[in-house]
């Protein structure tokens, strides 16, 4: 069961004062990923040293970590996660249905779907249908990659060095950690060290369907941290498969697809073409010629992603809009709910037979795999935000306990879609890719059995920050925690803050 909708989520935006913290930055209405590292003071607020105060924050105060968004980012926060939720229940059901069919008896007619070729020969694309969807269809999930990196680096939360610090050293850490529990294993047992990478990124769809199944209400400062590492994973992942997973270059197809990236950028930055039909089969064109450059076809959509114009059209306007939200509004159902879950279905079907598994558990680079993302990943990014919290001005919020950041670490440990797409890059031997793809599938639960324990023995907490986060005591439709103080309207809220105050005082 998915967390109910803030009511500010209808349409109407939260009433916000001029003096608001951020009122002169521009509105990029897009589905902001924020680190919750800094939080605009409330409307009402007057008290300068209120918790998360961006003002505070910076002049020199003690940033905040998960502490809550503000009303625009929760609004947007929740619009992102109901598609990674519901993209991610979806994900769940195919991977479901991939080991079900891999292992039955028709396990045969699943290798031989998987193992079909079709295309045109002619253009280098006679591809199986495995590879379409890795190479093919997963383009879409790494075009939103792409548009979500362009808006927090460029006009997001990552654009402030001091509000980005915390969740990037803590996703750092979550990716280098367990490559090196991968690589300690491998060098002492003689495993193979090309799959260093395949443990390093946090799969979020996965990890919302596993919130959505045991319906935990985890505030909206957890989960923006929680998105925010998978878009550091995100830019990673991307890194590592363009620098260490690129065959030998074609440069006549490599400069083919450059070329039709800057006439991409020209039609849509300078000349400011619109119509699907004149960007979508430029896209397929950019994308076969990257395929036959040897450069993974998957960074095509990664390129044009960054490309898109992320500031709104009109900036004096509160209520305009980017390009890349209105692209992103409508792509990002078609990754989450279509791309992803086809490529699990014809990447997740693994044997699970007791031989095939105990081979699993021998095998140095599936141990690899196995204690990089159930062991290395919760090292990581625990490590990293203690140690980021310890020895910068960052803080946790005053609602939330360490146990917090240990629930998030653990499921950061859910490493699915872009670890598979590695497994298959990093391996020639197709026993070590089947038994590295069972390893990912054994760790990622491990982690998020674990994750649901931790996160579920706190779920009091998170229900009733949940509950303060939607209250709505004078029934207009705009939480009461986005609005000034006023005790005879919002006695409850009005109580919250004045614990606050005298809490700081």
């Amino acid at each position: 069961m998915t967390p109910p909708p803030s009511p500010a989520d209808d349409g109407r935006a939260p009433r916000r004062p001029e003096s608001a913290p951020d009122a002169a930055e521009p509105d990029t209405s897009g589905t902001t990923r924020s680190g919750g590292t800094s939080d605009p003071a409330q409307p009402g607020d007057t008290d300068p040293a209120q918790p998360g105060d961006t003002d505070s924050a910076r002049s020199g105060a003690r940033a905040a970590l998960f502490a809550r968004p503000s009303a625009k980012e929760r609004r947007l926060l929740t619009d992102a996660l109901r598609t990674e939720t519901v993209g991610g229940t979806v994900l769940l059901a195919a991977a479901v249905v991939a080991l079900v069919w891999a292992n039955t008896p028709l396990g045969h007619l699943y290798e031989t779907v998987r193992a079909f070729h079709f295309g045109l020969p002619a253009l280098g694309l006679d591809l199986s249908v495995e590879h379409w969807a890795s190479d093919g269809i997963l383009t879409i999930f790494f075009f939103v990659a792409g548009i979500e990196l362009k808006r927090e680096l460029t006009v997001g939360e990552l654009r402030r060095p001091a509000a980005a610090a915390l969740p990037m050293a803590a996703a750092v850490c979550g990716m280098a950690v367990p490559a090196l529990f991968y690589v300690a294993v491998n060098g002492a047992r003689g495993g193979s060290l090309d799959g260093w990478a395949v443990p390093m990124a946090t799969d979020i769809a996965f990890a919302l369907g596993v919130l959505a199944v045991i319906g935990t209400n985890l505030p909206s400062g957890i989960r923006a941290f929680l998105l925010t590492l998978a878009i550091v994973d995100d830019l990673g992942a991307i890194l590592v498969i363009a620098v260490f997973y690129t065959s030998t270059l074609n440069w006549a197809a490599f400069a083919g697809a450059v070329a039709g990236l800057v006439l991409f950028r020209v039609l849509h930055v300078n000349l400011r073409v619109r119509g699907w039909y004149v960007y979508v089969p430029l896209g397929v064109l950019i994308w076969g010629l990257a395929y036959n450059s040897g450069v993974h076809a998957t960074i095509a959509g990664v390129a044009m992603g960054l490309l898109l114009r992320v500031a709104p059209d009109d900036p004096s306007d509160p209520g305009s809009t980017s390009p890349a939200e209105r692209v992103e509004h409508r792509v990002r159902p078609l990754s989450a709910g279509f791309a992803v879950p086809v490529f699990a279905l014809f990447s997740a079907g693994v044997a699970v037979s007791g031989s095939a598994l105990g081979e699993t558990f021998r095998q140095p680079e599936a141990l690899g795999v196995m204690l990089g993302l159930f062991a290395g990943k919760f090292v990581g990014v625990f490590a990293g935000t203690y140690l980021t919290a310890r020895f910068t001005r960052a803080r946790l919020s005053s609602d939330l306990a360490w146990a917090d950041v240990a629930g998030v670490a653990m499921l950061a440990g859910i490493g699915f879609t872009v670890s598979l797409l590695v497994s298959e890059l990093a391996f020639t031997d197709a026993a070590v890719t089947e038994h590295t793809k069972a390893a990912v599938l054994i760790g990622s639960l491990a982690s998020a059995l674990v994750a649901c324990v931790l996160l579920k023995l706190r779920d009091a907490k998170y229900r009733a920050l949940w509950e303060e986060e939607t209250r709505d005591e004078d029934l207009d439709r705009i939480p009461d925690i986005d609005q000034e103080v006023d005790p005879v309207r919002r006695p409850t809220e009005a109580a919250r803050r004045q614990r606050e105050r005298d809490d700081n005082s």
